[in-house]
């Protein structure tokens, strides 16, 4: 039998966040056509939204459960290694914002690939684009559902299938109906969420573990290692420059939060979000990532004793250091994580499927759909792609982190370079960017299953620098005649200030 006291906050908190997307989404309706609303939410986002429906993106299950689970095995080392998404929101909005806020307004583009398709004048990369994004989205998802209902099932003391069905088709209702400004929205409510929930558990651990000094204490006595930057060689520098990479420098590209972009009001409220997500982005995964590390002055058996896996250890911590009413309260911060993730990435995918496919390809044959045509559809092809993924992950994979960064290098890998090329140099064409997408996503994928690697260092090296290069020698060796919109990208044409 479940913990009826576990269940009741999460499922007040399901109902809540359906409550606002519906509110949001009534509220965001405007004579810019479905589209607009659905897709970008009017660009009507302010500075807290904003800042939180990005880190809310960006933080996912796994940095709530797999992360930490990681830092319980090899100790404060990985928390360093984790110091580095501070810099997710402050690169991303000051590399990506301003200009990629500015051209899509001119252009009127509701989507990433709607950028790179008025710069590329390539409909190929187009498709591609698309491909690469509901595959990686769709494999992220698959990992946000699992990890939630995981910690569901751990925590509440019912099924994993319950924890998937509950809260797996609440999210996938509640993105169908809310768009971009009921997720937006919603993500806010997520990203509060999650602050909670580690407060919480950071009291239960605290008080589990006699306070702070004790619980350092019991780890230093018990592992040594874990108390250094290098954890006695499970950390080696080659790892911390990888994982900077991944979860910090490049993250700015992600298609994700480079939409996120593309859909604030002005630019005070991109400079106030900047301030705030960093601070809030710096809290949130550093103090999740700690958890783990301080969750081994608690639980100091072997990891057998945990079921055998990392994904475990914060359930069992919650379990373990609070009452059932509490525990209910610190798992709505992963499980917000999760759903944030999800319906983010959902709204995405059905973008890149309606949007940068469906009615690209009808207004090029002379056919244009009615808002009415598009809503259906639009909403269909959102609860198709949830319903694909909450069916997939009813076979739980291993290993949550390990798939969420297999995702992130290759999201990275494909749209790094073209992205760049396409804002900031001239030069770049469609031809260096189909082969940098193309060319580097296949050699990351390749290396990443035949476990190729170079100086030992992660695949994403291997990834970037083959789309940098091919990047580079595409758009040098041939000439491409369209020039784009090249004074949309490049200031030749009037200003219009977000």
């Amino acid at each position: 039998m479940g913990n009826i006291a576990g269940l009741v906050p999460v499922i007040l908190f399901l109902l809540v966040a359906l409550a606002l997307s519906i509110f949001a989404r009534r509220r965001s309706r405007s004579g810019a056509g479905f589209v607009n609303d659905y897709f970008i939410g009017n660009r009507s986002l302010g500075a807290f939204v904003l800042a939180m429906t990005t880190i809310a993106t960006y933080g996912s299950v796994s940095s709530f459960v797999g992360g930490p689970g990681q830092a319980w095995t090899i100790g404060w080392g990985w928390v360093y290694m984790a110091a580095v998404q501070v810099t997710a929101l402050f690169l991303l909005y000051g590399i990506m914002g301003k200009k990629m806020a500015l051209v899509s307004r001119k252009l009127n583009a509701v989507t990433v690939i709607d950028v790179l398709r008025a710069r590329y004048r390539s409909d190929a990369l187009a498709i591609i684009a698309a491909l690469v994004i509901v595959v990686f989205f769709g494999t992220t998802m698959i990992a946000q559902f699992v990890g939630g209902a995981k910690l569901f099932a751990a925590v509440t003391g019912y099924s994993y299938l319950t924890g998937l069905v509950l809260f797996g088709l609440a999210v996938i209702i509640f993105t169908t109906i809310g768009g971009f400004r009921g997720v937006a929205v919603t993500d806010a409510l997520c990203g509060i969420a999650m602050l909670v929930g580690i407060f919480v558990l950071a009291g239960g651990i605290l008080h589990a573990g006699g306070g702070w000094d004790n619980l350092m204490a019991t780890i230093e006595r018990n592992h040594p290692e874990m108390m250094e930057p290098l954890s006695g060689g499970h950390m080696p520098y080659g790892l911390y420059f990888t994982q900077w990479l991944i979860v910090g420098i490049f993250t700015f590209c992600l298609p994700q939060s480079a939409v996120r972009t593309m859909g604030f009001k002005d630019a005070k409220s991109l400079r106030h979000a900047m301030v705030l997500g960093t601070v809030i982005i710096g809290a949130m995964l550093i103090g999740c990532t700690a958890l783990g590390t301080m969750s081994a002055g608690v639980l100091t058996d072997d990891i057998a004793t945990y079921g055998g896996s990392i994904d475990n250890i914060i359930p069992t911590a919650i379990v373990s250091t609070l009452p059932p009413w509490l525990a209910g309260i610190a798992i709505i911060g992963p499980i917000a994580a999760s759903i944030s993730t999800v319906s983010s990435l959902l709204i995405a995918a059905s973008s890149a499927i309606i949007k940068d496919i469906w009615i690209h390809y009808g207004q090029r044959a002379g056919k244009t759909a009615s808002d009415r045509a598009i809503e259906v559809s639009s909403q269909g092809v959102t609860l198709g792609i949830g319903l694909i993924v909450f069916v997939l992950a009813v076979t739980p994979p291993a290993v949550i982190w390990q798939i969420n960064m297999f995702a992130f290098g290759g999201l990275e890998t494909a749209f790094c370079w073209v992205f760049l090329g396409a804002l900031f140099w001239r030069r770049a064409n469609r031809y260096g960017a189909l082969l940098s997408m193309v060319g580097g996503t296949a050699a990351y994928c390749v290396c990443m299953t035949l476990g190729i690697k170079f100086m030992g260092l992660h695949q994403i090296t291997i990834g970037l620098a083959v789309s940098l290069l091919l990047m580079v020698v595409g758009s040098l060796a041939f000439r491409d005649r369209e020039s784009g919109h090249l004074p949309v990208f490049f200031g030749d044409s009037p200003r219009s200030e977000p």
